[in-house]
């Protein structure tokens, strides 16, 4: 298992968090030097907030962890591709590596031009995509 995969995996847990309080479940960890400094899940109908997206809570965290506003040295797994605030945010935080699971072909940051991230920001997509994006459709699917 890659040094992804293996990240990608506690991204994973944070979406079945989600997905046990019926929230969509996408989940999120920020990593910097190795170590997951957040972790966070979606939580807009707990929180009855539009933007209380997985990647936004970890946004949230990880810079109160380090006490400033750059995430330049770290790396952010999500399961699904970001949606253009997010990723609009991830520019804001200078994040520097964005890794995610299922892509997002209706509501997915890649959908514009130029990118909404950080001109720095590496971006490595796909890993472990099944996982991910069979979690978003079935909890879709039982909803309909």
């Amino acid at each position: 298992m890659s040094i992804h995969e293996k990240f990608m995996e506690e991204a994973l847990k944070e979406a079945h968090k989600a997905l046990a309080k019926d929230e969509v479940p996408i989940g999120a960890v920020i990593v910097c030097e190795g170590k997951i400094i957040a972790r966070a899940h979606n939580l807009t109908e707990t929180l009855n907030d539009p933007t209380a997206h997985a990647e936004m809570q970890a946004i949230t965290v990880a810079t109160n962890t380090f006490g400033g506003k750059y995430l330049n040295n770290c790396t952010l797994y999500v399961t699904l591709e970001p949606c253009p605030m997010c990723a609009a945010a991830l520019n804001w935080a200078q994040l520097k590596v964005l890794v995610y699971g299922a892509s997002d072909p209706k509501r997915g940051f890649s959908l514009f031009e130029p990118s909404l991230l950080h001109p720095k920001c590496e971006v490595i997509s796909g890993i472990n995509a099944g996982n991910c994006g069979e979690l978003i459709t079935e909890f879709f699917k039982n909803k309909r």
